[in-house]
């Protein structure tokens, strides 16, 4: 199936019917006149004759439920690309100077490394979602967000309303400001130093250090640097890139947090960088369970700590690692939430399901009462299956903690 137009994408952020499902029911509702909102009901036996009126269409037609269920929200983009236009414009909704960022970063799809190093940008001050390039040339969907953000331009970042990493192209219209420098750990280090002065020159009293050769043990950073600013920054096998030395240096001993087992970030990394800050590791053998110990982690006051019901989550599929930074955003706004990731999106893995289980709301007599969980599902059906979606619907459900309960 191709991707999804971008216009009906992100009038499907507004609730606006963008098609969704599996591949079949999506055909079917390409050759039918799209139908408004609370439309006739179909009868749910199957079939497609309509209850009231022959011009009905069955309800696959309205996007639901892969558009959105009780507790989630798909975000259908075909891409990483699609997804972050999806996503700026979700946090962004740009009806008025209000409701418009005020800069917008902009990496190249490819350098999903810049890419997740740059959703430190979107935290405070500067609140600059991430949308992504291609091979040098501005897509179409970015084109689109961009023409319906408008960024206002970032006073903080002298009125740069484009901030551009790596090889992201300029873009006409948009004053742009260029952050130097050649590979991702040099980026990493470029990125910070603009958040650091945007912020007055007070940098983070933490960092973060990812296993560069690792995209599933560090999409998880992205959601996190996106709410309180840490900077993503760099290990390459047994090295410590200079770039990363040097962004820590411009701290005075901070706590560095290391993504990943030894086997992605050796010991000798860590004694290294023990000499520069106390040193501590977030665990995980894999990009799936290291999301889920990054959720639960609580350090000095790093880390989610999201170990009770309450929370927004977002539900990513670790096969594309330049989507973590396209959700960031989410992690940094609404609910703010923790990024969980899928192995492969078919299926909702099992140390997703215990935690989701552990989190789930609940309620003594009245629900009204309670407390809820939300979920974002990034990406279409292809990405994340709406079987994997209606689960984890089910398991962000608020539940009453008496069995003879009921509302």
């Amino acid at each position: 199936m191709g991707p999804c137009p971008l216009a009906l994408l992100l009038a499907a952020l507004l609730l606006a019917a963008c098609g969704g499902g599996d591949e079949g029911s999506r055909d079917t509702a390409a050759k039918r006149t799209p139908p408004a909102l609370g439309g006739p009901a179909q009868d749910q036996e199957g079939g497609d004759e309509p209850r009231t009126t022959p011009t009905a269409t069955p309800a696959a037609a309205l996007s639901f439920p892969a558009l959105a269920t009780k507790n989630t929200t798909r975000v259908d983009g075909a891409d990483p690309i699609r997804t972050a236009a999806g996503v700026a414009l979700a946090v962004f909704p740009s009806r008025s100077a209000a409701t418009r960022p005020s800069a917008v970063s902009l990496v190249d799809a490819s350098d999903w490394r810049a890419a997740v190093s740059a959703a430190q940008l979107m935290s405070r001050p500067l609140r600059a979602p991430v949308l992504l390039s291609e091979d040098g040339e501005v897509p179409a969907a970015t084109q689109a967000a961009l023409e319906r953000l408008r960024p206002t331009g970032a006073r903080r970042a002298g009125r740069a309303a484009l901030l551009r990493v790596g090889r992201a192209p300029d873009v006409d219209g948009l004053r742009g400001r260029v952050l130097p420098g050649i590979g991702y750990a040099e980026q990493a280090r470029q990125i910070d130093r603009l958040h650091t002065a945007a912020s007055g020159g007070r940098p983070t009293p933490a960092v973060l250090v990812a296993p560069a050769g690792r995209p599933d043990l560090a999409m998880a950073a992205a959601g996190y640097a996106a709410k309180t600013g840490t900077p993503v920054l760099w290990s390459r096998g047994k090295q410590v890139p200079a770039a990363t030395v040097a962004a820590i240096r411009t701290r005075s001993r901070p706590r560095i947090y290391l993504l990943g087992p030894e086997s992605a970030i050796p010991a000798t990394v860590e004694r290294r960088l023990a000499r520069l800050g106390p040193v501590r590791r977030v665990p995980g053998r894999s990009g799936v369970a290291l999301s889920v110990a990054f959720a639960r982690y609580r350090n000095a006051g790093f880390g989610w700590n999201a170990t009770d019901p309450g929370h927004g989550f977002v539900f990513a599929s670790m096969t594309q690692p330049a989507v973590a930074a396209a959700a960031a955003p989410l992690s940094a706004s609404g609910t703010y939430g923790p990024l969980l990731l899928l192995s492969d999106g078919t299926r909702l893995d099992r140390e997703v399901e215990g935690y989701l289980l552990d989190v789930q709301p609940g309620y003594d007599s009245d629900p009204v009462r309670g407390v809820y969980n939300h979920g974002w599902v990034m990406g279409d059906a292809s990405a994340i299956s709406v079987d994997v979606q209606a689960r984890i619907d089910a398991l962000l459900e608020i539940q009453p903690v008496d069995p003879e309960a009921s509302p």
